[in-house]
Formats: C-alpha cells, sequence, structure tokens
C-alpha cells in the first residue's frame, strides 16, 4: 500500500461520518471583502470563571484595532476545556464587556445567542470543522492516531528526564505510534483503544523560525518539533488546532493575545502552514500588573488576592464606565494621555488606536489613578446624567440610595447640581458607591450627627456663632447677603469679618469669617468641607437648618464645664 493510499484508507478509518472537505468551508465562509488595511481581530476567551480585567484590557485592544482600520472585531467563545467551564460562564464575559460599552461587530451576544456570518462563534458547535480539516491531514499525512495512555506519557516524559533532553515532550524516537501500520491503528480501533489525533511535525531542532510581532518586533524561536495533539480522544480540539481553524475561516488578520501564548508561535505557525492557510499577524500584549504593598515589586494581578482583577468589581463599585475605558487607555497606549489634552472633548471612542504604540513590557495598574480619571469623567457630567447613572446602579444594589433619590427626583437632582455646572466642578466622587456617604447630610435617611470642632474653635464660641445665626439667617438673601449676614456676625463674635485684617492681625482675634462659616458648615452637615454651603442650605430648608442647628448649640454647650 503505497503512503497515498495508506493515509486516505487511515482518514476514512479515523473520520467516518465525515463528508465534507475544507474547500466546503471556504465557499461557505468567502472572503469578507473589506478594504486594503482593514484588520479583523478576536476576542477568544474561555467561558470558565469571572471577566479578568486583563481580558477586558484585551478586547478593548481588539476592538480598536478593528475600528480605526475600517475592519470587524468579533467575540468567540473557545469552550472545548468543558472541565473548567463554569455555568453560563459566557453571560459573564458578554455581561462584562456590555457594562462597559466594548462592543464587538460579530460573534457571539449572550447565552445561546450570537450575531454575524462566520459562526457559529462557539468553538464546541464547530467541531464538525475542525475534523474535517483534520481529515485533510490525515489524509496528506500530517495527522497520525495516538493510543499512548496517561502512564505511557509519563514514562515518556521520565526517560527524558533521564537522558537530559533539551526538548520534552511527543516527538522524534519518543513518538511510539507515528509509524504504526494500517494494520496495527485498525487492530486497536476495533479493540476499543481510546486515541488522540496528532500533528506529524517535520520540524528541526537546528532550524528557527522567525515572525514579526506587530508590538515586540521580530522574533526569533526555535522550531516547533513536537507532535502536537490536534483533537483529543473525544474528537474535540485542541486550542492549538482550533485556533489556527477558526482564524482562517473566520478570516482573522491579527491575532492578538498576552503575552504567555508567544511561546506557542511557532507550533501555531507550522500548524497554519500544514494546512494551507495563510499564517495571520500577531501582536502579543503584556500582562496588566500591579505594585505589591507587601513587597514593592510588579505581579500579575491576581484573582485570589486582587478584588479589582475581576471586571464585577468595577461594576459593583459602580465605576462609570467611561472612566474604566478611559483609563485603560492611558494603560494600552504611550499615546493616549497626549492626545486627550489635545482634545479634551472628545470621546475615547475616537482615539486614533494604533497596536505599535503599545508597551512590551508589563501593564501598571494603578486603582489611584483610575479613582483620578473617574473623578474627573464624573465631574463633567449634567446634573441629570448623574441621577440616571446612580439611580441606574443603586436600584440593584442599594435600594436605601434609590429610594431616597427617587422620591423627590427635583431636590435629588438640584443637590448633584451643587458646585457642578460652574467652570471648575468639584471632583469629589470615583464611583457609585460613594454617593450615599458623599450626600448623607442632605438625607435624613442617611444623616448622622458628627459635630467634631476645628481645634482653634471652642465649643463655646461655637455655641455662641450657631446660636447668633440661628436667629439671622433668612432662605430669602441672595447669596451675596447671606454671606453678608455671617460677616456682620463676626466683630461682636471675636472673629475678623475681613480676612485681610485677619493676616495683617492674627492675635487680635479668635479667628476669621472662614472659621464662623466653618462652625455653621459643622452644625448642618457635620462635615468641615462640603460643596458650596448657601445652596445646600436652600435645599435643606428653613426647618431643617433651625433644628440642626438647634441641636449644635445643645451639643457643644453640652461640652462646656458648667453645661
Amino acid at each position: 500500500m503505497d503512503n497515498t493510499d495508506f493515509n486516505g484508507k487511515l482518514a476514512q478509518l479515523l473520520f467516518p461520518d465525515i463528508d465534507k472537505t475544507p474547500d466546503y468551508y471556504e465557499k461557505l465562509y468567502p472572503d469578507r471583502g473589506l478594504p486594503e488595511g482593514a484588520r479583523v481581530t478576536r476576542f477568544a476567551p474561555s467561558p470558565t470563571g469571572y471577566l479578568h480585567i486583563g481580558g477586558l484590557f484585551g478586547a478593548l485592544v481588539d476592538v480598536l484595532t478593528a475600528k480605526v482600520s475600517g475592519g470587524v472585531s468579533y467575540l468567540r467563545i473557545e469552550d472545548t476545556d468543558k472541565k473548567r467551564e463554569i455555568e453560563d460562564g459566557v453571560s459573564g464575559i458578554t455581561d462584562g464587556m456590555k457594562a462597559f460599552g466594548v462592543e464587538f461587530d460579530e460573534g457571539v451576544t449572550g447565552f445561546g445567542t450570537e450575531k454575524g456570518n462566520y459562526g457559529p462563534y462557539t468553538q464546541s458547535k464547530r467541531v464538525e470543522i475542525y475534523q474535517t480539516v483534520a481529515k485533510s491531514l490525515v489524509e496528506k499525512g500530517l495527522a497520525y492516531p495516538c493510543f499512548c495512555s496517561a502512564d505511557e506519557l509519563d514514562q515518556i516524559r521520565s526517560e527524558q528526564e533521564k537522558e537530559g533532553a533539551a526538548i520534552r515532550g511527543y516527538f522524534g524516537k519518543w513518538a511510539k505510534c507515528r509509524n504504526l501500520t494500517y494494520d496495527e491503528i485498525e487492530k486497536k480501533i476495533k479493540n476499543g483503544e481510546s486515541w488522540v489525533l496528532r500533528f506529524r511535525s517535520d520540524g528541526s531542532e537546528e532550524r528557527r523560525v522567525f515572525f514579526d510581532d506587530v508590538i515586540r518586533g521580530k522574533i526569533e524561536m526555535p522550531e516547533n518539533i513536537i507532535d502536537e495533539v490536534l483533537l483529543k480522544s473525544d474528537g474535540i480540539p485542541t486550542y492549538h488546532f482550533a485556533h489556527v481553524c477558526d482564524d482562517h475561516f473566520m478570516h482573522t488578520t491579527h491575532v492578538i493575545r498576552g503575552e504567555e501564548w508567544i511561546s506557542s508561535v511557532p507550533k501555531h505557525i507550522a500548524l497554519f502552514k500544514a494546512c494551507g492557510f495563510r499564517v495571520p499577524k500577531y501582536a502579543h500584549t503584556p500582562q496588566v500588573m500591579k505594585i505589591d504593598e507587601e513587597t514593592g515589586d510588579k505581579r500579575k494581578l491576581s484573582k485570589r488576592k486582587d478584588p479589582e482583577a475581576a471586571v464585577e468589581y468595577f461594576i459593583t463599585e459602580g465605576y462609570p464606565k467611561e472612566a474604566l475605558i478611559e483609563y485603560l487607555l492611558t494603560v494600552i497606549s504611550s499615546g493616549f494621555e497626549d492626545w486627550r489634552r489635545a482634545n479634551p472633548a472628545v470621546s475615547a471612542e475616537d482615539y486614533p488606536f494604533n497596536l505599535k504604540k503599545m508597551s512590551s513590557s508589563g501593564c501598571l495598574f494603578d486603582i489611584m489613578k483610575l479613582r483620578d480619571v473617574s473623578k474627573k469623567i464624573i465631574s463633567t457630567m449634567t446634573a441629570d446624567e448623574v441621577y440616571s447613572r446612580i439611580t441606574g446602579w443603586a436600584e440593584t444594589r442599594d435600594p436605601d440610595l434609590y429610594s431616597a433619590f427617587t422620591s423627590d427626583k427635583e431636590r435629588t437632582v438640584a443637590i448633584l447640581n451643587i458646585d457642578r455646572d460652574v467652570p471648575k466642578p468639584r471632583k469629589d466622587i470615583a464611583k457609585w458607591n460613594e454617593v450615599k456617604d458623599y450626600y448623607s447630610y442632605m438625607f435624613r435617611e442617611f444623616y448622622t450627627n458628627d459635630l467634631v470642632l476645628p481645634e482653634n474653635i471652642s465649643p463655646a464660641d461655637a455655641v455662641e456663632i450657631v446660636s447668633e445665626y440661628a436667629g439671622v439667617f433668612s432662605l430669602e438673601d441672595d447669596k451675596e447677603t447671606w454671606f453678608n449676614r455671617i460677616k456682620g456676625m463676626c466683630d461682636s463674635l471675636g472673629f475678623a469679618s475681613d480676612n485681610k485684617e485677619y493676616k495683617q492681625n492674627p492675635d487680635k482675634y479668635k479667628g476669621n469669617v472662614s472659621d464662623v462659616v466653618t462652625v455653621i458648615r459643622i452644625a448642618l452637615t457635620s462635615r468641615a468641607q462640603t460643596p458650596d454651603l448657601y445652596p445646600i442650605m436652600t435645599i435643606l430648608g428653613c426647618d431643617e437648618i433651625k433644628s440642626r442647628l438647634e441641636y449644635a448649640a445643645s451639643f457643644w454647650k453640652g461640652m462646656l464645664p458648667n453645661g
């Protein structure tokens, strides 16, 4: 039996139910017809747990790379490892993407749903495609069945260890099933022996493979010599083989993935070439790192140690989607912050992203910088938008806050608008779960008296200030009149009404008008610092102001020796 007959007969023995050829799928998935230079990218996670922040990082790179080139990005679910898969892990991925506005042009859209003409976009639904390509490889003499048991493979590894083999794996003299005869193979299959399909590598230890990584430049590595498993014993492909088939038939032009996959490139290139497929461009992104608080060293974000490793953390905490995306862009691209300074009002979606501007070293995730970015973004939102975002978040995560905020929308929006619609809005809130505490003094449901005075103000002086103010304040005053009333109290209380005068003669006074305002502020809000006190008072209303001033006077009076 010559090789052609042997290969054809073996292919039929291994895949008797496969009646299609790769050409069938070439016609089913034709060229996308995109303009020259358009890039087709994919994000291809496994539904084996929560969506990692590194996954969102990678997905954002995929989407931006396709968008700036007029190409296509798609979401593919790689669910061939059923042992590690969790129930409905797909929704965790798609929901996380939607929460932060990362949208793909094609692919899986949710549990059991997808869009696009190059699907199915879930690997477990593409088994016939993989087996069709696998059968063609057997017909070409480029793949063969391997019947080695787990114990036999362990024995091979032990032998390689003893011999000090530089490369370890299933190849060369250790590839025991590589040269089985047809009769031997047929007998094993009839006996019900389990088998996997392996790639028949023609690689050499002496040869090198070169490829241009879009991010890292030219990379040189040893050629692949391992007879890698293509199909597992259940007929399901390995990641390596599925990647090659899917990226070919879906016409992926750029495979963007984490740097941990660099070592696999030689085997992937060998598989693409063996299948007669064009090798895509590779771009290996850096890992998302953080500074370890204990050692001060860089380390990978850990699922076990770092809550921020999970995208769900940012949803639960209430970071606006724009903030996390904006921050990730500062991490992803060295040119983003300069672009943002030049385009302060432009959406981050319009950033002209360039893979070549990505760093090849680990990207540091800095939660404090994220907070700063988020505060700035929230400060630019209108009060109505902030109201909508907060209530949308709180409805399922903080029912008490939702109830308080929605009981009087007009009042709540007025509260949110304090120091917002001004040339330099305050930047106090970084995420929605800080809102209840930040605005607690505006809501009776959340307000707790905490009347701690500054060190330079005595309880006796505080009592005098709030007692006198209770008799003079009026909500009919405009802001200038309101402040002049406070200034008018100062001299009789021993405080300077003019800050300039106070600076020139500090020993002459107990303090200045700012100290008087601070005491009133603490009496009304239990805070030494708040947004503009004037609008706070107009919203609190006369009865609430009187009640709080009376309580503060009584409280501080109780601190006096004869109180």
